[in-house]
C-alpha cells in the first residue's frame, strides 16, 4: 500500500511559518511590556518585588521557547503553552488582571500549531 503525505515535506521555513512565529513573538513582547509597566508602578500598586522575579523569568523562558520552536526543537512546543498559561494565571490570581495579550497569544499558538507545527512535525527534534 502506498503511503500518502498531505503535508509539505520541505524543512524550509515558509512565509506562513515566519509570520506565525513573528506574531507569537510580538504578543509575547507585548506581555513583557505590560509586565515592565507594572514593575514601574509596583510601589503605587503595592505589588511585591518577588512577583517580578518570577514573572520576568517566565517572560524570558517564553522567548527562549519561541526561539527553540523556530529552530525545530520539540521542547519549545511543549514549554511555550505551559509558560503562557502560567503567565496568564499569575496575572489573574495575584493582580486580578485579565491579559488579552496572553489569550490572543494562546489562540495564535493554536493556529500556529495547525498551520506550521503539525505539517512540519517530523522535522522537530
Amino acid at each position: 500500500m502506498e503511503e500518502y503525505s498531505y503535508f509539505d515535506e520541505d524543512p524550509k521555513k515558509g512565509w506562513g511559518f515566519i509570520l506565525a512565529f513573528a506574531s507569537l513573538m510580538l504578543f509575547t513582547i507585548m506581555g513583557l511590556g505590560i509586565d515592565f509597566d507594572e514593575y514601574l508602578q509596583h510601589e503605587f500598586l503595592n505589588i511585591p518585588r518577588w512577583y517580578f522575579y518570577i514573572i520576568f523569568s517566565i517572560d524570558f523562558l517564553m522567548v527562549v521557547s519561541l526561539v527553540l520552536m523556530f529552530f525545530y526543537k520539540k521542547a519549545g512546543i511543549f514549554t511555550f503553552p505551559a509558560l503562557l498559561v502560567l503567565h496568564f494565571f499569575m496575572h489573574n490570581y495575584y493582580l486580578s488582571t485579565f491579559l488579552y495579550t496572553d489569550v490572543t497569544n494562546l489562540f495564535l499558538f493554536t493556529g500556529f500549531g495547525m498551520l506550521a507545527i503539525i505539517p512540519k512535525w517530523k522535522f522537530f527534534k
